[in-house]
């Protein structure tokens, strides 16, 4: 197997996974075909929406065309010329619970199909079980994992080991634990269906992360049953580089209209809210009119419009640095998905590890949502873990965020320093300046121009959880270095209902509070002089 990673951004990967038939830029969808129905050709896909991959069932393959498609292979029965991935049959073992068809024998036709990734026949945890019966679907999918190669017989076809154990996440650690040991170029994670038709993308969110933690990174890692694209942005996010979806069909065939922040009935719809091709040649009463098998068709092909788009979005947030304004954009499509996307702090560390340091882009701060993007994460460890203050400085002064960056190079700032030299000429290393902003804390003026410190915007008004995170990263700072006294000048406008005389009270330090109603000024400027030259500076 080939997989080359071009560009990152969190857990997203663009990337090209090499297959006996093409490549396979990730991240991207993979439609899901039915071999007997079909609202929209593979043919059709690959023309008209340029896609590059799909995904069919071997094991409908082999009950309804099984010497067929032996004979002519699984591109040529489905009349598609790019990467074909199988699934087993694990999703009928799911909804029927049982397939009359041997974990062997299913490996075997997938070979003799010559499909370009398949899978081996595992067993589908589910979402209403029991964590004993969770534990024997986990434990008889890596003893069919461990068996595949006994049962293969050539070496170009890309096998898939599904990770199982559902809501379940030490099952699922365990799983793919294990499953990372054997040599599989490709993972998946399977049960995520019921999970998302229910809506519990918090649930969906830990089951990845677990997943992807603990997988080896330079795998690629499929979704099974992505079925929507206002999760997308999530899965993506979060480590996944492909996954299928048979939505586009199955919300068509129930006359539901995808959009990229939710689905419409299209009933209710009294405009297209879209320019695809489909909507941008016919008006909603015209489509309500059409007989029922073209309108599930325009159906679906507007949901592949919608779903492709939303992968090109994506594509293009990651080129620029920018997927995580992308997933808080699409965080508040739904209130569970929010949910999820809050469920990332607790995999803070490791997505940030797996970051760029540095983005062709600066980022833009909403809300305390951002706080655990990776860029503010990375900050806050290296100033813990590589900064330390002048050795010679005594005193902090903490002055607010200036109105130009680098934070230095502010008028304000500039004259506030050179105006400080000279009073206290000297002796001017005995305090050190620093900024307090959002979403960073603590900025010493010798890092401001360090991406992304100067290369960030914020809004005027900030909610009450940043500003009580700058505060406590203010504490965290002055905790960790042995200044003898902090000096912070207060913007009113910043702190607001904050009362710092309170908040900053620390034991066994002396914390003075200055007011800057008029801005870094004359005022500041003489209160400034006065306390240090009560402290002998």
């Amino acid at each position: 197997m080939s997989f080359e990673v071009h560009c990152r951004d969190m857990l997203a990967r663009i990337g090209r996974l090499r297959t006996k038939s093409g490549l396979i830029e990730t991240p991207t969808l993979l439609p899901v075909v039915n071999p007997g129905i079909q609202l929209v050709s593979p043919r059709t896909l690959r023309e008209e929406f340029k896609c590059s991959a799909i995904i069919t069932n071997a094991y409908i393959l082999k009950r309804r065309f099984e010497a067929e498609a032996i004979a002519k292979g699984v591109h040529r029965i489905l009349d598609f010329d790019g990467p074909i991935m199988t699934d087993s049959g694990a999703y009928q073992l799911l909804i029927y619970g049982a397939v009359d068809v041997h974990p062997a024998e299913i490996v075997t036709y997938q070979e003799q199909i010559s499909a370009d990734i398949a899978t081996i026949l595992d067993i589908p945890t589910g979402w209403a079980v029991s964590k004993k019966a969770a534990e024997r679907t986990v434990n008889e999918t890596i003893k069919r994992a461990k068996q595949l190669p006994s049962m293969v017989s050539r070496q170009d076809i890309l096998w898939v080991a599904p990770i199982q154990g559902g809501r379940y996440l030490d099952l699922v650690t365990y799983s793919a634990e294990e499953l990372g040991k054997l040599p599989f170029p490709i993972h998946a994670l399977g049960s995520p269906t019921e999970v998302m038709k229910q809506y519990r993308f918090d649930v969906l969110a830990n089951m990845i992360a677990t997943a992807k933690t603990n997988t080896p990174p330079q795998r690629p890692l499929h979704l099974f049953g992505a079925g929507h694209p206002l999760m997308f942005a999530l899965a993506v996010a979060l480590g996944c580089d492909t996954f299928d979806s048979a939505a586009y069909a199955i919300f068509a065939r129930k006359n539901r209209y995808m959009t990229e922040y939710g689905t419409k009935r299209l009933p209710e719809l009294e405009y297209l809210p879209c320019s695809c091709p489909i909507c941008s040649a016919i008006d909603v009463a015209e489509l309500k009119k059409l007989p029922s098998e073209e309108r599930q068709k325009a159906l679906a092909k507007h949901n592949l419009y919608v779903s492709f788009a939303e992968i090109k979005r994506i594509k293009q947030s990651v080129k620029e640095g920018r997927l995580w304004e992308h997933l808080e954009e699409r965080a508040h499509s739904h209130p569970t998905l929010l949910q999820a996307v809050n469920q990332l702090k607790k995999y803070e560390a490791y997505i940030e590890r797996h970051t760029p340091t540095t983005k062709p882009s600066g980022l833009f701060f909403f809300s305390s949502l951002g706080l655990v993007r990776p860029e503010i994460v990375r900050y806050r460890r290296l100033l813990r873990q590589r900064f330390k203050p002048p050795e010679e400085a005594e005193i902090l002064i903490l002055l607010p965020r200036p109105s130009k960056k680098p934070f230095h190079t502010s008028r304000e700032v500039m004259w506030l320093i050179e105006r400080l030299g000279e009073a206290f000429s000297s002796k001017k290393n005995k305090f050190h300046i620093c900024i307090y902003t959002a979403p960073f804390g603590v900025v010493p003026l010798e890092l401001d121009e360090i991406y992304p410190l100067s290369q960030h915007e914020i809004p005027q008004s900030l909610d009450s959880e940043t500003i009580n995170y700058v505060l406590q990263q203010i504490k965290n700072y002055v905790c960790a270095y042995n200044y003898r006294q902090v000096i912070i000048v207060k913007d009113v406008t910043f702190w607001h209902h904050i009362p710092l005389e309170k908040q900053l009270t620390i034991e066994g330090l002396s914390v003075k509070i200055l007011h800057a109603e008029e801005g870094l000024g004359e005022g500041v400027l003489n209160d400034l002089i006065r306390i240090l030259r009560d402290q002998e500076v």
